[in-house]
């Protein structure tokens, strides 16, 4: 530890000279884009038809920006569905398991939920391989002749898969990945991802309420060759006289969109392409995350939840507070707020007391910087 480690929480009794100028950190809906305003976001489909020809050209440019931003190959479909990434995920769920066996990976409360989903609702019988919060399940012991579900980055935990290697390519089963607090943070492996799902409201900073699905051309093959033998809500349906929807993949959504939210998100994806794509975004989710790290290194009663570096995420950081219950972690954040120095930073209801700090791209590092005194202030004033 440094000389300049802040050890004695006294220390820190007196309030920091500079706030976050975005002092917003939420893992979700996460912090707008830099200079986004809503006077910037187009306008001239709002009040139209999802259905009218602007309604369908501007949802098809949503796609294709994303199509661009992923740097995702032809092989995959991209489609918007109601529900935001839970009901992106539930979908792929509801229309492609039980073809053959399944595997589900939990290691928090996302994970969780498609386990309850698999067991209680589906009424299968899953193998099921859990991992406390901070931890993962061996990915060695994954029987790839089963579907198997996952989350690539827990936002709850802070913890994610450390790559794509684990997924072999000759895979009989599908691979579902829930993937809302990864995509456009890491540049993942399509070719080992069969369904992946997110919602606009993590990296991009974007509205809720809406999801998107991504398939590749098993899980495109599975659907066109299996029913399932439960029936279907009319929002899940992908398939209409034996053969895919296509049109859901070319802006022809399967519910009313609002246009309000699919306009704010065209502005996200349009500030990512200039930021040079993909590639700028995975830079500045790694600045920050890297910025988090120093802010914990510099400080013994602060420490990472996930304590393997390698599988810790770097958009939904999980951090441990020394001594911390979970009224100590609400009268923290209570502070920050108050002073308007940080928003929503308390750890998930269902993880260990602990702070959660959202480090994707739509944050400035320059903010992830200046929060560190703010978190010695708070830190005291709790412990006061």
């Amino acid at each position: 530890m440094s000389d300049s480690a802040v050890t004695d929480a006294n220390l820190a009794s007196a309030k920091p000279a500079a706030k976050p100028v975005r002092p917003f950190f939420s893992s979700g809906p996460c912090a707008k884009p830099p200079g986004w305003d809503a006077s910037k976001l187009a306008s001239e489909s709002l009040g139209r038809s999802h259905r009218s020809k602007i309604g369908k050209t501007r949802l098809q440019y949503a796609i294709d920006l994303m199509r661009e931003m992923l740097a995702l190959p032809d092989t995959h479909r991209i489609g918007i569905v109601p529900g935001s990434d839970t009901g992106a995920f539930e979908m792929a769920m509801w229309t492609m398991l039980g073809a053959r066996g399944v595997t589900t990976l939990a290691w928090e409360s996302f994970g969780e939920g498609w386990v309850t989903d698999a067991v209680k609702q589906l009424k299968l019988e899953p193998k099921i391989h859990r991992a406390d919060y901070g931890q993962l399940p061996d990915l060695d012991q994954v029987d790839w002749s089963d579907d198997v579900l996952f989350t690539w980055n827990g936002t709850t935990s802070g913890v994610r898969v450390p790559d794509g290697e684990w997924i072999p390519a000759d895979r009989a089963g599908l691979s579902f990945a829930d993937a809302t607090s990864a995509v456009f943070a890491y540049d993942l492996p399509w070719d080992k991802i069969d369904v992946a799902t997110f919602s606009w409201q993590k990296v991009l900073g974007g509205e809720g309420g809406h999801g998107v699905l991504i398939l590749g051309p098993r899980a495109v093959q599975r659907l066109e060759e299996y029913t399932p033998a439960w029936p279907l809500p009319k929002v899940f349906r992908l398939m209409a006289k034996g053969k895919l929807a296509e049109g859901v993949f070319k802006g022809e959504t399967i519910n009313t969109p609002s246009m309000l939210a699919v306009e704010d998100a065209i502005f996200a994806l349009e500030w990512a392409k200039g930021l040079g794509g993909l590639h700028g975004l995975i830079a500045r989710s790694d600045a920050n995350a890297a910025a988090l790290d120093r802010i914990v290194a510099e400080r013994d009663w602060l420490g990472h939840l996930a304590l393997d570096g390698g599988i810790r995420s770097k958009t939904s950081v999980c951090l441990t507070v020394e001594g911390a219950d979970e009224a100590f972690i609400k009268k923290f954040a209570a502070s920050l707020e108050k002073e308007g120095a940080a928003y929503d930073v308390a750890g998930y209801r269902d993880a260990p007391p602990g702070l959660r700090i959202w480090c994707g791209a739509t944050v400035d590092t320059a903010d992830i910087e200046a929060l560190g005194p703010w978190l010695d202030w708070a830190y005291a004033e709790a412990k006061a």
